[in-house]
């Protein structure tokens, strides 16, 4: 058996105060600008950096999951949430949300039962009902928001209804304009596969947010693979379990589901990608990582790490580069110059929107400071190069990784003028689904063959 890394119970404690703050934090950032906000996801990346640096994690199968599932009810409660649910569908919607995490955190309590710990037992099969209450929590959220609120008022939702129209009949939705939107009219920001991924949503059951249900769905069942699947001691199932729980039930999620935001799938094919790296299908794996890089561009930033990690190296980096722009090029051969109107020059040249809590934004509302894009592009590049050299160096296994990409992005993001609780959401996410995989001190394992 490979030797694991002690997780003292301090560190589950520290685990749970930057979980909450977080989702504290990002719950009340829909629609705010605050620099307490600000401050509280910086704190959270610093956090996450001592962790990557010391190499100290939560153990997942500890008793602060539980105790941060409860505190989850009481900041979904608590801070100001915003939605276009009303009445009685968003009464029904924090009842759901909130009763998923009581119910979770009793199940998860009992899960790390000492009596348990040595052996079969009750506790030992309470994880199925905490994933089966997961699951349930998803989908019964998810219909509530879908019936609740069957048009939210916001662009991204629009964007992807009406790009599902237009796919479904052949045309190019680069060239498209979105009836009744009320922000963006005239651009399809994302990358064209994320319209293929949600566009039977649309097609089958008329909203594409059933196809995020289905992501969402895929996000659980792969984080419990990939527990099972790095276990040494027996304890993959709580982990996997326990993980699930705090993705479902995090603060904000209401919000999340509501607008349509799409970082579960991409968290879905990231973590479906860690489920074949674990099982030894590194080639595979290309496939789900080639999808989410062709779905949304700043996936991109993450991609120089596995050309220096061994386990999946520069050949099959540029496999997966190379099967992104298969993906991509009948869009791209179409008409090139719309493409990169919509996915590059708009996005570069589109206004600071002033309730996006980064630090770009602090200057721009307190100080009527634009930061030049060196300055934020000399950040980005800084924290690259920074995880580049510590993944070349150490050769971490699968779930260090993922904390290297989730810092990676965490930081874009603080620096970004166009960062929301989605993006925070997906390197919350990707923090969440690696601390199933037990810290090890044997470097990682060597380069897969399939």
């Amino acid at each position: 058996m490979i030797p694991r890394t002690p997780s003292p119970r301090w560190i589950g404690v520290v685990a749970a105060v930057t979980w909450l703050a977080t989702t504290a934090a990002m719950q009340w950032s829909v629609v705010r600008f605050r620099l307490l906000i600000l401050l509280v996801l910086t704190a959270a990346s610093v956090v996450l950096a001592v962790s990557l640096a010391r190499r100290v994690v939560p153990e997942p199968a500890q008793r602060w999951v539980p105790v941060t599932l409860a505190g989850s009810a009481v900041v979904t409660l608590a801070v100001p949430l915003f939605t276009y649910l009303r009445d009685g569908w968003l009464t029904a919607a924090v009842t759901v949300t909130v009763g998923a995490a009581v119910v979770t955190a009793v199940l998860t309590w009992l899960t790390t039962l000492p009596s348990d710990a040595a052996g079969p037992g009750p506790a030992a099969y309470l994880w199925g009902a905490v994933v089966g209450t997961a699951a349930v929590a998803a989908i019964a959220l998810s219909t509530i928001a879908i019936i609740g609120d069957p048009a939210p008022r916001i662009d991204v939702w629009y964007l992807l209804q009406q790009a599902s129209e237009v796919l479904g009949r052949g045309g190019n939705f680069y060239t498209a304009t979105w009836t009744g939107s009320p922000g963006v009219k005239d651009i399809h920001s994302y990358l064209p596969w994320m319209t293929v991924l949600v566009a039977p949503g649309k097609w089958l059951f008329g909203d594409v947010r059933w196809a995020l249900l289905l992501w969402s769905l895929v996000l659980l069942l792969a984080t419990v693979a990939l527990a099972r699947l790095s276990a040494t001691d027996g304890l993959g199932n709580r982990r996997g379990a326990a993980i699930a729980a705090l993705l479902v039930v995090v603060p904000g999620t209401i919000t999340q589901v509501d607008q349509a935001w799409t970082e579960p799938l991409l968290a879905a094919l990231i973590v479906v990608w860690a489920v074949l790296i674990a099982r030894g299908r590194a080639w595979w794996s290309i496939i789900p990582l080639a999808l989410a890089c062709a779905s949304k561009q700043h996936l991109a930033l993450v991609v120089p790490l596995l050309l220096v990690w061994r386990p999946f190296g520069w050949r099959r980096v540029l496999a997966t580069g190379a099967l992104t722009a298969a993906l991509i090029s009948p869009w791209v051969l179409a008409d090139f110059a719309a493409f990169w109107h919509d996915t590059v020059t708009a996005l570069v040249q589109f206004h600071p929107i002033r309730f996006a809590n980064t630090w770009f934004l602090f200057f721009l509302n307190e100080f009527g400071i634009t930061l030049p894009f060196w300055v934020t592009g000399l950040v980005v590049l800084g924290a690259l190069a920074i995880a580049m050299v510590a993944v070349h160096r150490r050769q971490p296994d699968l779930g260090e990784l993922l904390r290297w990409a989730a810092l990676l992005l965490l930081v874009a993001n603080l620096v970004n003028k166009q960062a929301f609780y989605n993006q925070f959401w997906l390197s919350l996410a990707l923090v969440a689904v690696s601390l199933v995989i037990p810290l090890r001190r044997a470097p990682a394992v060597a380069p897969a063959s399939r």
